[in-house]
């Protein structure tokens, strides 16, 4: 998960670090303090990951357990022996999910992505559960799932992502924010009516690019065919299914290689094996044929 220019390695001066391929999340702080330090952006950073998305729950006012959000997440001990209900199904929920499980009593996870009436136990473990969403919580401390059941919870951990907010940036309604749809955006770069002087990723001012009335019209060809998709505003800028051919193409504009196969690869990698085996793929592995340089090689490169 490095950049190119700087791959992430654990640094051996000082401190211990974690050296596994799959490190913890001391690790991935002290690589972004690192990259920061080194490259001389940590004042310039404002990052977006500040203000917490919160899922609406009725009845939730008066229903007397605790929530919190994954912004807030540190470790797994405060929840032991506890009944825990996490709302999302993506990354941070998997992650977090996994820790909770060793300590708490179950733990249940609601997602509203997936279909109505599901209701199943994870592969894995004895006390986790894959719900659909949540229905109302209640004053008694029960919180029932659209698909039936019903449990009584101690915490509510909101694995919701976070809001897209820009409070310095003024454009006078020329770029909006409507539930994360950022736009309208060129490439999800560019604001067309203010490109290249402003954009959302680094600053493209040695680019070549079309002219306002082509992105204009290329942003609305990419907004129709999501809209005749069904895929709502909030997941107007998840590209995880077009990431390798999104970077391509923004390394392409910049004159810069972009990724290699076998970087593609243990993606897809990564990905299944995070479904087969969720407790162990971490730490267990069969992607060695695709490390193409060793980390003595990016010991020596970082230098």
């Amino acid at each position: 998960m490095g950049f190119m220019d700087f791959p992430f390695v654990a640094q051996e001066e000082g401190e211990t670090r974690d050296p596994r391929r799959f490190p913890g999340h001391r690790e991935v702080l002290l690589y972004l303090q690192d990259f920061a330090r080194k490259f001389r952006i940590e004042e310039l950073i404002s990052g977006h990951h500040t203000e917490p998305r919160i899922a609406e729950i009725p009845g939730v006012d008066l229903w007397p357990g605790k929530q919190i959000h994954s912004h807030n997440y540190r470790t797994p001990e405060p929840f032991r022996d506890q009944m825990i209900i996490i709302i999302g199904h993506s990354w941070s929920s998997a992650d977090i999910s996994a820790e909770i499980a060793a300590v708490a009593k179950e733990v249940h996870i609601a997602s509203r992505s997936v279909p109505d009436g599901t209701y199943e136990k994870q592969r894995g473990y004895d006390n986790m559960w894959l719900h659909s969403m949540i229905e109302s919580s209640h004053e008694d401390g029960t919180v029932v799932f659209r698909d039936g059941s019903a449990i009584v919870a101690d915490v509510i951990l909101h694995c919701t992502g976070y809001k897209y907010h820009f409070p310095f940036l003024k454009t006078h309604g020329i770029v909006t924010v409507n539930d994360n749809h950022v736009g309208p955006l060129y490439k999800h770069v560019f604001p067309p009516v203010l490109a290249p002087w402003v954009s959302f990723v680094g600053i493209p001012w040695k680019n070549l690019l079309p002219s306002q009335e082509e992105m204009v019209e290329d942003v609305n060809t990419f907004y129709s065919t999501l809209e005749a998709s069904g895929i709502p505003k909030r997941y107007t800028h998840n590209l995880f299914n077009h990431q390798a051919d999104y970077n391509n193409w923004l390394a392409a504009q910049c004159q810069c290689p972009g990724f290699e196969e076998w970087r593609n690869q243990m993606y897809h990698y990564t990905t299944k094996n995070s479904t087969v085996r969720p407790k162990t793929y971490r730490d267990e592995w069969e992607d060695d044929h695709l490390i193409i340089q060793s980390h003595e090689d990016f010991k020596k490169y970082l230098k």
